[in-house]
């Protein structure tokens, strides 16, 4: 695979799309792959067991592996239910449901949230995930 910074250049919406697709993939590689070295990812509602912030593209891997790893929650399906270009041609804002199943016991799940991504020279420079953290933990009960 080649070094994220050689990679041909994102739009904002193509880095969302293949952030949906990591998601749905729960792959911590593939997310982390989108993202600039010095990145920051801010969860700005945080709860117990949430970090606020990952600092760097390896802390977003490291993150992202250690809880999607760890999470028996399957992911089926990443809604956009909107996505809004902004005045500024780096950052778009995306509303999006998460809809998943937790497979022992059979209960599906949705999580709302909003993301702020801001995309320079094809990688993520900042996200800002205002995702529901409750509706998030009741899921992972």
């Amino acid at each position: 695979m080649p070094h994220p910074e050689t990679t041909r250049a994102r739009t904002p919406r193509e880095a969302l799309a293949a952030y949906h697709r990591a998601m749905l993939d729960k792959s911590a590689d593939d997310l982390a792959d989108l993202y600039a070295v010095d990145a920051l990812h801010e969860f700005p509602f945080t709860a117990p067991g949430f970090p606020p912030r990952y600092e760097g593209r390896e802390a977003v891997r490291t993150g992202y592996r250690a809880v999607w790893g760890a999470s028996p929650v399957r992911i089926d399906e990443v809604r956009t239910v909107s996505a809004y270009e902004t005045d500024d041609p780096e950052v778009i804002i995306a509303e999006h449901v998460v809809a998943g199943t937790l497979p022992a016991a059979g209960a599906a799940f949705t999580v709302p949230g909003l993301l702020v991504l801001r995309v320079r020279d094809g990688l993520i420079t900042h996200v800002r995930d205002y995702m529901d953290t409750a509706a998030l933990a009741a899921a992972r009960r």
